[in-house]
């Protein structure tokens, strides 16, 4: 059953054409995915479906009780509201069902004939059903720990970086569970972690799905259908990311084989056209117009095929990696790396080297140091102890803040800032419109403005800019980062292609595996584990290990009460935990306070000469123990509390 049916759809914003005569349908239980060159219309195309966007012709067919929830890009939250808050906001109708649920129940056991009561039950009944909102609270302290927000639920939603609202505001919609759920671009911000938490409760809770995304791991998990908007049209593909290079594949055959019939048929029209005398008369003006459309198709078959072909062998293309490589150039030599901010151990005792060709992922949950570790390997911090030598050879960076960039600067200036027309890429000289070309800029781009551009076209100019640097090593932080996958598909052919040695950051699953000959993996507490596993590999063993210890502890559990039959359970933190872990928070904070007074004092003659040298270092001993105990204490009781949280 169509839940959305949009027929016959055009968009145009001025003279730029997005959808051209565009049908398209959803139905109950279907899982879609949008992909397309980033400005295609993807976007529009999902905003049409919402209704938050009018159409420039044609006609969208909705139910009007049919709930269609979008996450936003940028969500908006009353400025009074903690993070838990937001969620519960969100949930009110849900919330106000299981009290009506209740309060019928106690009813109906009372008067179990009354049929009026019965049918309120029931349909009732059957809404929590659809929403599988039975053990609400449950969910909600789920969701909490899995997106990482526990931490911060009685915070103000409002402090929280763009990138946590995002996952506050992604939380309440999995928690509704409305009868379509719009996303874009949903596993931004999100650790692999998180995205596999949020694939495993999508496809559990049966989600009617539309979503855009560049992550086809993703992709090839959640979809059931993949859309592909193309040349202003839709083209659509039965199953995940995979199915979808397949089809797409006998596709470009089977449009191959169309052209060479029509370049036949053409030929022989041609002659007709040519040599007929009857071509000028009236009753075969259909015919000679059909030579004309035959034409215009013949010239746009080639473009399309070349397209479909180049995109798919970029796709097919895998870095094996290159064995015995005796004498390859030391670029790092890392000897005991220490680093930490406010006490949190992000990198403990490192050490590691890193040769030319080395492909190293960077991964780990959010939040664990990984850009911090680039960081000090560009030198723009420094270890709290530990070193890292660095060899004679330049660096090409890129991040999310694009500081190689100018938004005064045309494309044409940024390429060619000394004037001209060509750029060396990798000991190629290029003209550089044929250059942009290759990174999907059109000739028109190059007298525009680096500030006119969108997030996702400037990540392509400093992408493509990186390739021009004559560098030995490229530091990436999170590069796939709003880009499409056709462009992700064009940097993979480019990093396979690098001579020189790669480090990073990334929780793109398949973008890893395709380029990572190596991972450096974050596993917390400032521990870094080096795996030559592919990412896929590495998740999959951390997964059995998980299960294997899970089942380890419950025998280890189980046999324990086999010893100790009497031994009570604990279920909940005794008083003084509980108080240690309402109260230690702010004392440590005071502490924290009083240790930078303390060594501010300590950097001033004036200061440190009134209260005495001996006697300011005395204290700044002292209280760094009492700092010590009361925050390993806290650690300590925080642990107990989430053991006892997931029981």
């Amino acid at each position: 059953m169509a839940l959305i049916d949009l027929f016959n759809i055009k968009k145009q914003y001025d003279i730029k054409r997005l959808l051209d005569n565009v049908d398209f349908h959803l139905n109950v239980g279907e899982r879609i995915a949008i992909v397309g060159q980033n400005g295609c219309g993807k976007s529009t195309l999902m905003k049409i479906a919402l209704g938050s966007e009018e159409p420039t012709e044609g006609k969208r067919v909705v139910n009007n009780d049919l709930q269609i929830e979008m996450l936003a890009q940028q969500p908006h939250f009353d400025a009074s509201l903690t993070v838990r808050d937001a969620i519960l906001n969100e949930l009110t109708e849900l919330r106000k069902a299981q009290e009506s649920h209740a309060k019928l129940s106690a009813k109906v056991a009372e008067d179990f004939e009354n049929k009026a009561l019965l049918a309120q039950l029931e349909s009732i009944s059957a809404y929590l059903d659809h929403h599988n909102a039975w053990n609400l609270d449950d969910k909600i302290e789920r969701i909490l720990q899995e997106f990482k927000l526990k931490e911060y639920e009685k915070r103000l939603v409002i402090s929280l970086s763009g990138g946590e609202q995002r996952r506050v505001a992604l939380a309440s919609l999995v928690l509704k569970k409305p009868d379509v759920l719009l996303l874009d671009e949903p596993t931004n911000h999100l650790d692999v972690y998180m995205v596999e938490f949020l694939e495993e409760i999508l496809l559990k809770e049966k989600f009617t799905l539309l979503f855009i995304s560049h992550d086809r791991h993703f992709i090839d998990t959640i979809a059931t259908r993949v859309i592909e908007v193309e040349n202003q049209g839709l083209v659509s593909y039965k199953g995940g990311y995979r199915d979808y290079l397949v089809q797409k594949e006998e596709r470009m055959k089977s449009l191959a084989k169309s052209h060479n019939t029509l370049l036949k048929m053409l030929k022989r029209e041609e002659e007709w056209l040519g040599k007929s005398v009857r071509a000028r008369e009236k009753r075969n003006q259909g015919r000679k117009a059909r030579v004309f459309e035959l034409r215009e198709q013949a010239k746009k078959n080639p473009t399309l095929i070349r397209k479909m072909q180049v995109e798919l062998e970029r796709e097919k293309k895998s870095w094996k990696g290159e064995k015995g490589l005796s004498k390859r150039k030391m670029l790092f030599d890392v000897e005991h790396l220490h680093y930490s901010i406010a006490g949190k151990k992000l990198i403990e005792d490192l050490s590691t080297r890193i040769l030319q060709r080395d492909k190293i992922a960077i991964v780990g949950i959010n939040g664990a140091g990984k850009s911090t570790l680039l960081k000090l390997f560009l030198e723009r911090l420094k270890p709290d102890s530990g070193c890292i030598k660095k060899g004679d050879f330049t660096i090409g960076y890129f991040d999310q803040h694009r500081e190689m960039l100018d938004d005064e600067h045309t494309l044409i200036e940024t390429f060619c800032p000394d004037g001209g027309d060509h750029v060396d890429v990798q000991g190629s000289h290029m003209h550089v419109y044929a250059y942009l070309k290759t990174f999907l800029f059109p000739e028109e781009y190059m007298t525009k403005k680096i500030g006119q551009l969108s997030g996702g076209e400037k990540n392509r100019v400093a992408l493509a800019l990186l390739f021009t640097k004559n560098v030995e090593c490229l530091i990436l932080d999170e590069p796939t980062n709003d880009l499409d996958i056709q462009t992700i598909t064009i940097l993979e052919d480019k990093l396979i292609a690098f001579p020189g040695a790669l480090l990073f950051v990334s929780h793109d699953r398949y973008f890893i595996d395709k380029i990572a000959s190596k991972l450096f993996i974050f596993k917390g507490d400032g521990l870094i584990e080096e795996s030559y596993q592919s990412y896929t590999e590495y998740l999959e063993t951390e997964k059995e290990m998980k299960e294997l210890g899970r089942l380890a502890l419950e025998l280890k559990t189980a046999a324990k009460k086999e010893e100790k039959p009497k031994e009570k359970k604990q279920t909940k933190l005794s008083y003084k935990e509980q108080k240690d872990l309402d109260t230690l928070p702010d004392e440590i904070e005071a502490l924290e306070v009083e240790i930078d007074e303390l060594n501010a004092c300590l950097c001033d003659p004036q200061c440190y000469q009134e209260k005495g040298l001996g006697k300011l270092s005395e204290t700044l001993a002292e209280i760094e123990k009492i700092y010590e105990g009361k925050s390993e204490r806290y650690l300590e009781v925080l642990e107990l509390y989430e053991a006892l949280q997931k029981q």
